[in-house]
């Protein structure tokens, strides 16, 4: 489904540019026609770029990217604002500061300065101060807010800005080119395409027109800041079940290989080392053991303490006693 149609277009007037006077011949490629006096641009070639445009916007805004919206001429600054406050962005509707994007850490220091006053107003700080240096205090917060109020948010430079009318905003688009700043555009009959990145042929001057072109870019923010949370929230549930799957395939291989290995290695390990052990270590150790150490303690020790103890007594005894007595009692008669 195409992201705009030519009876939108049609309807908001995107087809009337400025006089041939007027025109810029580099954008001759993007006219159709002249009809009294004033160049009409080919609609069809406008269709196909606001898609280009609206892919590239969503894409940025799907991976994070900010868009600074820049209109400050009169008919385009109530539909920059509203539509950059729509999609969340940021937005410059007033004069464009010099160095706004070049010099930005200057510009961060007076949105800074900015937010000192207003918090001076809310915690009642003005209430102590004097009468004139409370009013010089709101007039230079007036003027901040103005220049500044869409930008306040801003902490770095943006991914891209979005202008309406490069011509007229020549300082901007000129920042965004040194700093290599994508550009997207509504680009008038009198403007010079070659400063832009992405062309939306069509009208810059009917507030209609500038609506209805800043309002796709900023559906297209939202459309790509939807899938970025979509794509969070599908991920989310990925990682977990991935991470439980993980866990649940670990526990898996951990169960087979322990009932795999004490299988495996028992057969091969047993085979390898006991049986080595049963030949080796029993035989030599187990034997002589039972062979040298029953054989020399406990059979000396049966023949050797009976026999000296129990033979050489009696026998000494007796014959040692009798004997002499005897022969003393044959001497004696």
């Amino acid at each position: 489904m195409a992201v705009i149609s030519m009876k939108q277009l049609l309807e908001a007037g995107v087809h009337f540019g400025h006089q041939t006077r007027r025109w810029n011949p580099k954008m001759a490629p993007y006219i159709f026609a002249e009809r009294n006096g004033i160049y009409i641009i080919d609609l069809q070639k406008t269709v196909k770029m606001v898609e280009e445009a609206y892919h590239f916007v969503r894409n940025l805004a799907a991976e994070g990217g900010s868009i600074l919206f820049v209109g400050t001429k009169k008919q385009a600054q109530d539909a920059i604002r509203e539509e950059a406050t729509r999609c969340g962005m940021f937005y410059v509707c007033h004069r464009w500061l010099g160095g706004m994007l070049t010099n930005f850490q200057t510009i961060r220091s007076r949105v800074e300065r900015l937010k000192k006053i207003e918090k001076m107003a809310e915690d009642g700080s003005f209430d102590l101060l004097p009468k004139k240096e409370v009013l010089q205090l709101e007039k230079e917060r007036a003027r901040l807010e103005k220049f500044l109020s869409g930008v306040k948010e801003m902490n770095r430079l943006p991914d891209a800005i979005f202008v309406v009318d490069p011509r007229k905003e020549r300082i901007a688009v000129a920042e965004a080119r040194k700093l290599a700043i994508p550009i997207i555009a509504i680009v008038d009959t009198n403007c010079d395409p070659d400063e832009v990145d992405y062309i939306i042929p069509g009208n810059d001057d009917a507030i209609r027109a500038v609506r209805l072109l800043s309002g796709k870019i900023a559906d297209a923010v939202i459309e790509g800041r939807q899938g970025e949370q979509t794509a969070e929230a599908e991920t989310a549930p990925a990682d977990t079940a991935s991470q439980a799957s993980q866990g649940e395939a670990a526990e898996i291989i951990e169960e087979t290989e322990a009932a795999v290995e004490p299988e495996e290695p028992a057969a091969e390990k047993p085979v390898a080392t006991k049986k080595p052990a049963a030949k080796e270590k029993p035989v030599k150790t187990k034997e002589p053991a039972a062979k040298e150490k029953p054989v020399k303690t406990k059979k000396p020790v049966a023949e050797e303490e009976p026999v000296e103890t129990l033979e050489p007594a009696a026998g000494e005894e007796t014959v040692e006693t009798g004997e002499p007595a005897a022969a003393t009692a044959a001497e004696d008669k």
